[in-house]
Formats: C-alpha cells, sequence, structure tokens
C-alpha cells in the first residue's frame, strides 16, 4: 500500500518541507515555513498537510557527529510533538546530520554544470527535508 509521507528540516529561522512516498522511496523539495526562534508559521505547514494529505509525518532530529544531543535536538523534538498534536498523524524521528551540508554540496553542483545561478533563502532547507526524508524511506524498505 502506498503511503504519502511530509519530511521536515527544522531549523530555528525556517523548516524545510518535502513530500515523498512508500512505493519509489523518492521524495521531493515542496516548501520552506518561516521560524521566528523556532516556533514555524504553522499557516505553510498547514497548507502542504491538506495539499499533501499525508499518512505520516518525518522530522529531521539533528544530532552532533558523535551521536550525542545538542540544545536544538529538544527543540526538532518539541516540533515533533507539536505536529503530532495538531495533525494526529504518526511522527518519527530521523536522524538529519550532514543534510544541509549534502543539500549545499547538491545546490553548488548545479550551479557549475550551467544550473541556477542564484540560491534563494530555504533552498538548502527544502532540498535537506528531502534527503532526510529520502533516508528515512530507505531505511523502511529496506527492514
Amino acid at each position: 500500500m502506498t503511503q504519502t509521507v511530509l519530511g521536515f528540516d527544522f531549523g530555528l529561522r525556517r523548516i524545510g518541507i518535502a513530500s515523498g512516498q512508500t512505493i519509489t522511496g523518492s521524495a521531493s523539495p515542496v516548501a520552506v515555513a518561516s521560524a521566528t526562534d523556532g516556533r514555524p508559521d504553522w499557516g505553510t505547514i498547514d497548507t502542504a498537510v491538506r495539499e499533501w494529505a499525508p499518512d505520516a509525518l518525518v522530522v529531521g532530529v539533528p544530532l552532533l557527529m558523535d551521536g550525542t544531543e545538542q540544545p536544538v535536538t529538544h527543540r526538532a523534538r518539541r516540533f515533533a510533538r507539536q505536529l503530532a498534536g495538531r495533525y494526529g498523524l504518526p511522527v518519527h524521528e530521523a536522524d538529519e546530520r550532514l543534510s544541509s551540508a549534502q543539500a549545499s554540496q547538491l545546490l553548488s553542483d548545479a550551479r557549475q554544470s550551467g544550473g541556477r545561478r542564484r540560491t534563494r533563502k530555504g533552498d538548502v532547507d527544502r532540498i535537506a527535508a528531502a534527503l532526510i526524508l529520502e533516508r528515512w524511506l530507505a531505511d523502511r524498505i529496506a527492514d
């Protein structure tokens, strides 16, 4: 059974949003919600949830390279709890280490190969959300 899943790259200023599905394990960047000190613009998130009608949500949880938590880890988990309470959907956590760095590299590579020259605010966040979601989906398919 195919399921649609929304993924989130939580940040204190922006929250990247991606949509994916379980049949292929692929994800695509969807939107970016602004945030003020980690408090999200719920309107943007509400719109994405309404538009994509997901069966589950995935939140990237930032950890240090050694796997330990950092101050923003607790804020991301709080965001995950808020999503669960607001939408009544299952919310899963995913390790998001290096997703933003990988997203930045993908954008840089695209620019070097003739793609768009200018990166807009939120591009890294949207792509990082898709990378987080694809990793989470790949882990589910492998199980």
